[in-house]
């Protein structure tokens, strides 16, 4: 059987500091409590006894960096990166603090894109391909653990591509998936930390 984790960055941002959306367009590092879940991350993986088979990665620093310090306890260097496990663009409200996200698309359309994953007016996402990449990567052949670290924004569609609602997976967080011999891909859990 083979298993899927799907594992969001760490923090981009301190607990003092305000959050902004930040997408595909903001290319930010890990802040130090970042760091520090990115290493509970690495130990965790690095204890558990299943051969990693791949371990893959957005593009953007801040998943670049949760994966090296998985690859450096693990022992499995990173396999590349894709494109498709990379954050969404927010368009006008790339780096603007909740409130003003909120104030410009309402609460219904923030709604949408938390229980539907339908975006907000001007976020550019290209949900079909997102899918698209999610069942195409689903349907690859393979044993052990496929390790793919990501953004909550590219996570969904992994949720929308089953044919389930999207959830908010929290950095430092992962989900896990089964992928039996058949193709039957199971959602074991979500959002947990080590």
């Amino acid at each position: 059987m083979r298993r899927l984790f799907i594992i969001r960055h760490g923090n981009t941002f301190a607990s003092s500091a305000q959050a902004c959306r930040i997408g595909s367009r903001t290319d930010i590092p890990l802040v130090e409590s970042g760091h520090a879940q990115a290493e509970r991350l690495a130990t965790w993986f690095a204890q558990q006894s299943f051969p990693i088979h791949q371990l893959l990665s957005s593009p953007l620093l801040r998943a670049r960096q949760t994966a090296a310090a998985i690859a450096a306890a693990t022992g499995h260097s990173l396999d590349g990166m894709r494109d498709w496990l990379g954050e969404i663009d927010h368009g006008p409200d790339e780096g603007r603090p909740e409130a003003d996200v909120l104030a410009r698309i309402g609460a219904q359309a923030l709604a949408d894109w938390e229980e539907q994953g339908i975006a907000p007016d001007g976020w550019i996402v290209d949900a079909d391909s997102r899918i698209a990449a999610w069942r195409a990567f689903f349907a690859q052949a393979g044993e052990g653990a496929d390790l793919l670290v990501t953004s909550n924004g590219a996570a969904r569609f992994a949720l929308l591509a089953l044919g389930l609602p999207p959830r908010k997976l929290r950095t430092g967080a992962f989900g896990e998936l089964a992928i039996a011999p058949d193709g039957a891909v199971t959602l074991l859990r979500w959002d947990e930390r080590p």
